[in-house]
């Protein structure tokens, strides 16, 4: 893989893995840089390297928010986990401190499956692997996940 090549896949994929990242630890920008010095490091490219590198990520955050809570008790400190969902305040009419509390408020299988899905461009498929599981448990938690949102914000099912 080239530094140019290397390059367009951090533009490409790199705000979408910060955002999976963003869900175990408060520093996925540099979760996302060492996946990509790991991609680089690989004498051979994964025959998937998408999915492969929302492995890395999400292996790499969990391991970062553990060590994170472990120095936050040791230390005693006490506070609230700054994080931004969305660049903007609000998208499309909807306020983004209200979609990103309904969003934090479901339980983490769903938020992830419905983070990769919806903001990382992932099949179910691909996240049932990512996330271990099937392809027909990533459909339904993100349809359970989707559900409860539209229900916290308001929103009325399209079906």
């Amino acid at each position: 893989m080239t530094p140019h090549e290397l390059g367009l896949m951090v533009d490409d994929h790199g705000p979408r893995l910060i955002l999976y990242a963003r869900q175990w630890c408060d520093t996925p920008e540099d979760v996302v840089q060492d996946a990509f010095v790991k991609l680089m490091a690989l004498g051979q490219p994964p025959r998937e390297v998408l999915p492969w590198l929302f492995r890395v990520v999400r292996n790499r955050a969990m391991d970062a928010g553990k060590t994170a809570r472990r120095r936050k008790e040791r230390e005693a400190a006490v506070g609230v986990r700054p994080g931004r969902w969305f660049v903007e305040p609000d998208v499309d009419g909807l306020d983004a401190q209200t979609a990103v509390a309904a969003l934090e408020g479901l339980p983490i299988e769903q938020r992830e499956v419905i983070v990769a899905r919806l903001w990382g461009g992932l099949s179910f498929e691909q996240i049932a692997e990512l996330a271990g599981g099937s392809a027909s448990t990533a459909f339904r938690r993100f349809s359970a996940g989707i559900d409860a949102l539209r229900q916290k914000l308001g929103i009325p099912s399209s079906a």
